[in-house]
């Protein structure tokens, strides 16, 4: 009797184990296979879960782990400098750039002419200046050469300088003995020629060559080194290119504090140093800053310095020593930052700066207060060095690019007005 028992319980047991089996395989071909006229879509595989810490596409292009810090934050926690003077998109967002911007280690975009422009800020130096050049041929059919010696006087009192003065006038008086110059209006073409030729040694941005490429900013008291920065910090961020700036003038809380404000506006890193610090040590460690987090520029700002005390002309010299230890080849340019209402006192800045240093470029501030926009051209014939930017007003985009013929159409052309009036 106790076998039978046994018997009929495992039977029962075996019986609910198959109906268990039998159920759950159904259950499962109802999963896998649905009706033929029920067709459902593939099913499509879960986009992996975002962390904190995933970066943009550039973090891999830079060779930097997937784990790196947050943007705008590194390792250290230093806060970086975001391209195009921050993101686009969403806030926070790394790497944003402005539409059409160019992307990091390419240069910019040439600018565009924009004559009227340039013609409204040197409006000065045209009702000055080029009204008086212009005064003296008003009207007249033939051209007497005793006419050249006001044209001298003029030259002279415009700031053009006494080298440069005789060089053109030079010129003039070849053409008149070869009888070229008939009329008022060959005389004016063959001086706006003359400006062409003067001024066409150079010009243009900054050349983006290395990265970072390093820029050194000097100049005298006032001359607005600072603000230039300032203004060449905005161009490039919007740009979409990465800078960093240096408080090089250890000696004057102010600057430094100006340039933080213009870091602050422009969303760039400021490496700056103590009170009284080297400005050698401030350049060595902005330099090596900018390499590390992937800069595409640096702007080194520094003391205004007399040009007639040579202990201050020494220093920056070893300024510029201390850069090129920091990277090879560095500072790639050296621009002069030029107040154009110093006039005469301008181009002798000029000229001893160029003794001690090897200049790049001229940045001419200040342009559009000036009616004796002569200077110009004395300091490109007499020095050689190119002029590569203009200032002619206190915004950022009144900080222009040099280029010659543009600028001479500028300040000898005629304007709309003028040409009606005509």
């Amino acid at each position: 009797m106790t076998t039978s028992v046994a018997i009929v319980v495992a039977l029962v047991v075996l019986a609910v184990v198959v109906l268990l089996t039998l159920s759950r395989g159904k259950a499962g071909s109802q999963l896998q296979a649905p009706p033929a006229s029920r067709s459902l879509p593939p099913p499509r595989p879960e986009p992996p879960a975002k962390r904190p810490s995933d970066r943009p596409r550039e973090r891999e292009a830079e060779g930097k782990p997937a784990s790196a810090a947050p943007a705008g934050v590194d390792g250290r926690g230093v806060e970086s400098a975001r391209p195009g003077g921050g993101p686009t998109g969403a806030p926070g967002a790394a790497g944003a750039r402005p539409a059409g911007a160019a992307p990091p280690g390419t240069s910019l975009p040439p600018a565009k002419r924009d004559v009227a422009g340039l013609r409204k800020g040197l409006a000065a130096s045209r009702g000055g200046f080029v009204a008086k050049l212009s005064a003296l041929f008003q009207g007249k059919k033939d051209i007497d050469p005793a006419i050249l010696q006001q044209v001298e006087e003029v030259m002279l009192a415009s700031d053009v300088g006494p080298k440069t003065t005789q060089a053109i006038l030079a010129r003039l008086r070849e053409s008149l003995d070869r009888n070229e110059l008939h009329d008022a209006d060959a005389v004016w073409a063959s001086l706006r020629a003359e400006a062409v030729r003067i001024l066409g040694i150079g010009g243009g941005a900054v050349r983006l060559g290395v990265k970072p490429t390093v820029v050194l900013m000097v100049g005298v008291n006032g001359a607005g080194k600072t603000t230039t920065i300032g203004k060449l910090a905005t161009r490039y961020n919007a740009a979409g290119k990465k800078v960093v700036l240096a408080a090089g003038d250890t000696f004057r809380a102010a600057a430094v504090q100006q340039l933080e404000i213009w870091g602050k506006r422009v969303d760039s890193e400021v490496v700056r140093g103590k009170e009284g610090a080297d400005p050698g040590a401030v350049a060595f460690d902005a330099t090596n800053r900018a390499r590390d987090s992937g800069a595409d520029l640096l702007f080194i700002d520094t003391a205004g310095r007399l040009h007639t005390k040579a202990p201050l002309m020494d220093e920056i010299k070893k300024v510029r020593k201390t850069i090129a230890k920091a990277m090879d080849g560095a500072p790639h340019e050296t621009f002069l930052v030029l107040d154009a209402t110093t006039g005469q006192n301008a181009l002798q800045q000029a000229s001893l700066f160029k003794e001690a240093l090897d200049l790049t470029g001229i940045i001419l501030t200040k342009l559009d207060g000036t009616a004796k926009g002569g200077i110009v051209l004395g300091i490109c014939d007499e020095l050689g060095v190119p002029v590569r930017y203009v200032g002619l007003g206190e915004r950022a985009e009144d900080l222009r690019e040099f280029h010659a013929e543009e600028f001479v159409e500028a300040l000898f052309g005629k304007g709309e007005d003028e040409v009606a009036a005509a």
